[in-house]
């Protein structure tokens, strides 16, 4: 067992440890998406108005463009074996990065109980012991998975992958033969404002898997082609939830009311009865396990980077890890427990609320690790608050802030209307104006000053560089 546990969690791997090819990305991610929720999700397409037709083509731009930003996040896993938020801090610092780590702490904890509350359905049907205790089951089996780690996660991706794909196309074809395709795709009438709707639900997905995506990446081989790692990441991706997500919107648009009032009943109901409804139950238990999994361990993760920053920890023993994988079951769980019975609704504003959060991190990542540092950072500097990254990177910190106030008067949630949502016919655009504001000023203020970037990656302390700010 001691064997299979793993041991590492924000420290660097070292290259004698990695293993894998670029494809076990691509199995990972489709077993993470095809599952319960990304159906739930492209059905809240039609759910909130949008047509089949241009619901399906609106989810797969955003699957698209929102699957390309993820996957090039996967792609640094490769080159610096580190978790996705570690190199934060050669954007904010070694402390500043906290600010968006409390962010990303909160949307693992969010989507931990989103996922919990469809799962745990899922097993209280299965074992007959109703929707509270199969909650509770199920987070204490994702807990475990996680104490294992990154193996049993990308076994996890591989097993699901399969038997969700199978299950999928069963479900696909029972779906098939009680609908009419042609009458369900006939309305051609094209709203904009549902359209970005859709748009934004699906890249909503995929950005939120930004922040712990090279988490699961961080172990292939230093020689792995940043081109494959981006390529199979974005392909299981947006794979995995556009196949889920079309399901989603045909049954929502031709089950109404019987699909609203219980996802997972009617799902197992449209699969059949007896044994097979108890092999579909299992089936999405499974499918919710491999998310459920990635969003406690990417918790955890997110946690020790936060702290560590303050405290100069650079790796952590097992009790602690398992201490911290408790911390985020055991919230996560309340939270299930708490909104099981209003998850619909609160779920549609958290996806798209959470884009104003991600999308202004995402982009000063992405802009600083293609564009000013290409590639090149100082690991050993990364938990050092004097070394050349610094406690607090202000220009990155008021980048962040100015990305994420800008959006605002585009945002449209039910909790909370931008000005200029109305005029725009109430479509929400806040995901673009997040990505594109913080990426321009990040590139104009951070490519003036570039003294902090080494000449090439630094992987050992005794070649790290000397504080230059």
């Amino acid at each position: 067992m001691a064997g299979l546990v793993e041991q590492r969690s924000i420290d660097v791997v070292p290259d004698e440890e990695r293993h894998g090819t670029a494809f076990s990305q691509f199995t990972l991610w489709v077993g993470a998406n095809l599952h319960i929720t990304a159906v739930v999700t492209g059905a809240l397409a039609v759910v909130f108005g949008g047509g089949a037709l241009w619901s399906i083509v609106g989810l797969l731009l955003g699957n698209l463009l929102g699957g390309a930003v993820m996957a090039l996040h996967s792609a640094q896993g490769p080159r610096l074996g580190l978790p996705q938020m570690i190199s934060s801090r050669a954007q904010f610092g070694v402390k500043g990065a906290v600010v968006p780590l409390v962010l990303v702490i909160l949307m693992y904890v969010g989507f931990f109980a989103s996922g919990t509350v469809l799962a745990g359905q899922a097993v209280g049907k299965l074992t007959h012991l109703g929707d509270t205790t199969g909650i509770v089951v199920f987070a204490v089996v994702t807990a475990a998975m996680a104490v294992i780690g990154y193996r049993i996660i990308h076994t996890l991706g591989r097993v699901a992958s399969i038997v969700c794909a199978v299950a999928f196309v069963y479900l696909g074809i029972r779906l098939l033969d009680r609908i009419d395709l042609s009458t369900v795709l006939h309305d051609h009438s094209f709203s904009f404002p549902l359209f970005l709707l859709a748009v934004s639900l699906s890249a909503s997905w995929q950005l939120a898997f930004g922040p712990y995506v090279a988490d699961y990446s961080r172990y292939l081989p230093r020689t792995t082609s940043g081109r494959a790692t981006f390529w199979w990441t974005l392909g299981g991706s947006a794979l995995g939830s556009q196949w889920s997500m079309t399901f989603g919107v045909l049954v929502a648009a031709t089950a109404g009311d019987a699909f609203l009032n219980s996802q997972v009943g009617y799902v197992v109901g449209l699969g059949g009865t007896g044994l097979m409804a108890s092999v579909l139950y299992f089936v999405i238990a499974l499918g919710k396990l491999t998310i459920n999994v990635l969003n406690t361990y990417g918790g955890f993760m997110s946690m020790v980077t936060s702290i560590s920053g303050f405290r100069g920890q650079k790796t952590l023993t097992p009790r602690g890890r398992t201490i911290y994988i408790l911390i985020i079951m055991i919230a996560g769980t309340v939270v299930a427990l708490a909104g099981k019975d209003s998850f619909l609704n609160s779920f549609k504003d958290f996806l798209l609320f959470l884009l104003a959060f991600f999308t202004p991190w995402s982009a000063i990542n992405l802009v600083d690790y293609y564009l000013i540092s290409r590639e090149r950072y100082d690991i050993p500097a990364l938990s050092d608050p004097h070394g050349r990254y610094g406690s607090w990177r202000w220009d990155a910190l008021l980048v962040y802030g100015v990305g994420l106030l800008a959006q605002f008067p585009f945002l449209a949630t039910s909790f909370y209307t931008g000005p200029l949502v109305a005029p725009l016919g109430g479509a929400d655009i806040s995901w673009i104006v997040g990505l594109l504001i913080p990426a321009a000023l990040y590139w104009l203020l951070a490519h003036r000053n570039t003294a902090h970037i080494p000449p090439a990656t630094i992987r050992t302390a005794a070649a790290s560089a000397p504080a230059s700010r």
